[in-house]
């Protein structure tokens, strides 16, 4: 296998290409990572159905790592790789070959399929082979971690794959040949780095997600930084897709003179980083809005240098898709401690209530309080409290005094807890757990990092629901959320100059290294390693991990079961659920497919009940989100990234696309 930057072409395209044809009808295919681009991730298929998805079996595999392949050594080799929450990382692969677990969802247009690799690849195979067509490697990074995006090209330029990469490149190949667009940028690349961007400061703005396309308007955010404070900007960003040029930016921290400004005090808006999209943006095509859900700023847990509610942090904005114009905000979090960024794609549904459809728009992030919006004007549908929460005890902070909650539908992760709540699935578990709290401040919600001490955020950085968002049956008004119960350890103390720069002790303790303050040692994840590492064991009682249905007409859950189980515990104890990253789908064969758990496991649910009707065990953990389609030969396929790895980080034991269907008929 080559290893240049050249298309490596094989021998079977040609033939495949010839094949392929329209269908006519793209929504039976998957064209965009959340099938349209108002991300509902509904497909109309009905071949599979409730009634036979438990005859489901393997239709082909596709191997991601190349023939050949020569790991670079653990954690380096200029590899990179991005932390779990979707913000880049220099050389932070898991396991030993350097590279993170894929967590990418393939798109099939006019019969191709269209997927991003870990191995510094972007590749189009035959859906209903499994055959390599052509291959793009990347000649300095990897692309984004969770897929690609399609434009259907026009008379000037013909179809293109666009997609970013770790190292702030955004890409555009032929969609036919894999070969990069001469006229897009500077030989099909686009530097996302640029001057107002970097800000005159270190670092880099790649992308980990897919851009979303609209017109001929490709619209991008990007990863930024944990930490420090000051760094690139978290703009969103439009191009042109037949030249690269840039149309347009929006100001994610706005700049003295804009609207906003004054919710950061004085001038701490200035080279802020963070406040940025690594998640998905959305696109309301027939009325021109694109929806953008913005993560906190930077630090993300301690703001004592950013007084102030750090508009457009942790809120969903809505602008003009063709001009980045301003229309309206809805924030979900008031100067973020918590690292609570809004996470999955901000799904467009509609909301039937009184014979009335509202369009409406759903905003959800990793405290697991979801939003209920109409898309036009951002006003909540259900309704929503400002209401008080725990004050900082560092003195140098400036939490906000209230919160909003929805009060409808209720949270999808607990908000609290107590000693009461400490499991007690095994007496080894109980006795660890109550060990590790021993002197912890318990509560909630929102309770900022401890002064000098550690004390529970619950749901943590990784409970609640992650990138993996939304889906949406329409036929039934069900919006289906896959959700984590994770809970953290944090702290904060006084910054020893004896220790140099101020660092971060644990998971979940993210300081400016140059600030006041440095994290008390003990913080992280509220868990205690398992007989099986790859899943350690929350402290507090089962379910760790849920899909949920809530029906969007009336606010209430129309279902909730446990989703994973683990492993190492006793059998009849096994049932605990368990926390993954990836995100559900929805089909009109009135199914919901689901991997994300990081047991390992593929599931089918009963979209109307939550009855488990199918589960498959793959060779790692599906931390992507599933999609399906219709093939060539009329089959419905459903297909999912199965890269091992972990929720917790073990290390990638598979490198796969799979695709399943139903056995054909003799």
């Amino acid at each position: 296998m080559q290893r240049s930057g050249r298309v490596i072409l094989v021998a079977a395209m040609a033939a495949a290409l010839a094949q392929s044809s329209k269908t006519g009808d793209s929504s039976k295919e998957w064209p965009t990572y959340g099938h349209d681009a108002g991300g509902m991730r509904f497909s109309p298929l009905t071949e599979i159905n409730a009634a036979n998805v438990d005859r489901l079996q393997i239709a082909w595999v596709y191997h991601m790592r190349p023939e050949g392949f020569v790991a670079p050594a653990r954690g380096g080799g200029g590899a990179y790789g991005e932390t779990p929450d979707g913000n880049a990382a220099r050389g932070r692969g898991r396991g030993g070959s350097g590279f993170l677990p894929s967590e990418t969802t393939p798109l099939v247009i006019d019969g191709v399929m269209y997927l991003s690799t870990p191995y510094s690849r972007v590749v189009a195979i035959d859906p209903t082979t499994g055959k390599e067509l052509w291959s793009f490697h990347l000649p300095t990074s990897s692309p984004s971690t969770r897929g690609v995006e399609y434009w259907a090209g026009d008379a000037q330029t013909p179809p293109q794959i666009v997609f970013g990469a770790a190292d702030g490149k955004l890409y555009s190949l032929n969609a036919k040949t894999g070969k990069p667009n001469g006229a897009f940028g500077d030989n099909g690349i686009v530097n996302l780095n640029t001057p107002e961007i970097m800000q005159g400061l270190p670092g880099r703005n790649g992308l980990t997600s897919p851009p979303i396309v609209y017109k001929n308007l490709v619209i991008a955010g990007g990863t930024t930084q944990e930490t420090p404070s000051l760094g690139p900007a978290g703009d969103v960003r439009a191009w042109d897709m037949h030249t690269g040029k840039l149309i347009w930016t929006f100001h994610s921290v706005p700049r003295a003179g804009e609207k906003y400004n004054d919710t950061w005090a004085g001038d701490s808006w200035k080279n802020r980083s963070g406040v940025n999209v690594w998640g998905f943006l959305t696109v309301d095509s027939e009325r021109g809005i694109v929806y953008m859900p913005f993560g906190a700023p930077s630090v993300d847990q301690y703001g004592g240098d950013r007084a102030g509610d750090n508009l457009f942090g942790n809120s969903l904005v809505a602008v003009d898709a063709n001009t980045g114009k301003y229309l309206w905000h809805f924030q979900i979090v008031h100067h973020d401690l918590w690292d609570a960024d809004l996470t999955g794609a901000p799904a467009l549904i509609d909301v039937k209530q009184a014979g009335k459809t509202i369009p409406a728009v759903v905003a959800i992030n990793k405290v697991g309080l979801l939003f209920l919006l109409d898309r036009v004007t951002g006003k909540p549908i259900y309704g929503v409290e400002e209401r008080p929460v725990p004050a900082s005890e560092v003195p140098s902070e400036h939490a906000s005094k209230t919160q909003p909650f929805p009060l409808k539908p209720p949270p999808l992760a607990r908000m609290s807890m107590s000693m009461a709540d400490v499991a007690t699935v095994t007496p080894e578990l109980e006795a660890a757990c109550r060990k590790l709290l021993d002197g912890v401040q318990l509560g909630g919600p929102y309770l900022p990092p401890a002064y000098n001490r550690l004390r529970v955020q619950f749901p943590g950085n990784h409970g609640g629901v992650n990138w993996g968002g939304t889906s949406f049956n329409p036929q039934l008004g069900y919006l289906f959320i896959n959700s984590n119960e994770l809970g953290q350890l944090s702290g904060q103390k006084d910054h020893d100059p004896k220790n140099g720069r101020a660092m971060a002790k644990g998971v979940g303790n993210r300081v400016d290294p140059d600030g006041p303050v440095e994290g008390v040692p003990g913080g992280g994840r509220l868990s205690i390693p398992g007989v099986d590492s790859s899943q350690q064991l929350p402290c507090q009682q089962p379910p760790w991990g849920e899909l949920t249905a809530v029906n969007v007409n009336t606010g209430e859950f129309a279902w909730r079961v446990r989703l994973g189980v683990t492993d190492s515990l006793p059998v009849d104890k096994q049932n605990t659920g368990r926390p993954g990253n990836g995100g559900a789908i929805a089909t009109a064969g009135n199914l919901v497919f689901v991997g994300a758990a990081d047991d390992g496991r593929f599931r089918a649910f009963d979209a109307k009940t939550g009855k488990e009707l199918w589960t498959f065990k793959l060779g790692g953990a599906a931390e992507a989100t599933p999609m399906t389609y219709q093939g060539r030969d009329g089959r419905q396929y459903v297909a999912i990234a199965s890269t091992g790895g972990g929720f917790f980080g073990n290390p990638v034991t598979d490198d796969s696309i799979m695709a399943f269907a139903l056995a054909k008929k003799e």
